[in-house]
């Protein structure tokens, strides 16, 4: 029987979430542990893949288990698994549903501070910015929607069947002080990370380094940056899987750090 799995985790420690040769991830972690508990090699399918020390506040896998599960799963994989990855649902399904090709949205978040915080290394990125220029961020981030193709923003575009990326939310949201940030993004696909190249550029705006008109430029002339600017890869989540036949709320404690006083700029 196909069971989908609802969990969460801290990407810190993690070289991302596929399994590699010699390198530690979140895949490799909760298979050896399913092994552990079913006495048999157990793959699991993901719904995407996030870079080394990337987080998910949600994300989905897939595995088929054909012996009877007669003790309670749920209980026994949180107890054992370590304390940054938690499994939130375990769901039976009725078909063959794919936690990674059925997946219609994911949306992403990205966190940024502007001040040296010992609470925050994990969890958000710091950058010793002040005076960002936040009105012609906005600007750039409400381009985004309007425009179809990535291409310019893709480490290796010629490596995809296409570049085109339904871009569905894009809002940028910053503390009252203006040293939180976040950049909310919503799309069917993304490539190679074009989410942290998309920061790294609403930054270099923010510093005024790269007008608006030239952001826009790229993404009109499909035109590749000679240098990409690409923003750490700490502080950005992955927050939300969407599918036609499953949707589930985020649990939002994973990103309980965050400011009470957003505001949409």
């Amino acid at each position: 029987m196909r069971y989908f799995f609802h969990i969460g985790y801290n990407g810190h420690t993690y070289n991302g979430w596929q399994r590699h040769p010699k390198a530690h991830s979140v895949q490799e972690v909760i298979e050896a542990k399913l092994n552990n508990i079913f006495k048999t090699p157990i793959a699991i399918n993901g719904c995407g893949r996030t870079d080394t020390s990337v987080h998910a506040s949600q994300y989905f896998f897939h595995v088929d288990i054909e012996q009877e599960i007669d003790f309670d799963l749920f209980f026994i994989i949180n107890r054992i698994l370590p304390h940054n990855i938690a499994v939130f649902d375990i769901i039976p399904m009725d078909g063959k549903q794919h936690a990674r090709f059925d997946a219609v949205q994911r949306k992403y978040d990205y966190y940024l501070h502007t001040y040296k915080n010992p609470f925050l290394g994990q969890l958000s990125s710091y950058y010793d910015v002040k005076n960002l220029n936040v009105q012609e961020m906005k600007n750039a981030v409400a381009l985004l929607p309007k425009y179809k193709d990535y291409r310019a923003f893709c480490t290796a575009p010629d490596k995809n069947e296409h570049t085109i990326c339904n871009v569905m939310e894009a809002k940028l949201y910053c503390s009252a002080d203006e040293q939180h940030f976040r950049f909310h993004i919503a799309s069917n696909r993304f490539l190679s990370k074009m989410i942290r190249i998309l920061t790294g550029n609403l930054l270099k705006i923010g510093k005024r380094k790269m007008s608006v008109d030239q952001f826009e430029h790229h993404l009109s002339s499909l035109e590749i940056p000679e240098n990409f600017e690409i923003a750490k890869p700490t502080g950005l989540y992955l927050s939300k899987v969407t599918y036609p036949y499953l949707n589930l709320e985020a649990r939002t404690e994973f990103n309980n750090f965050a400011k009470s006083d957003w505001i949409e700029i």
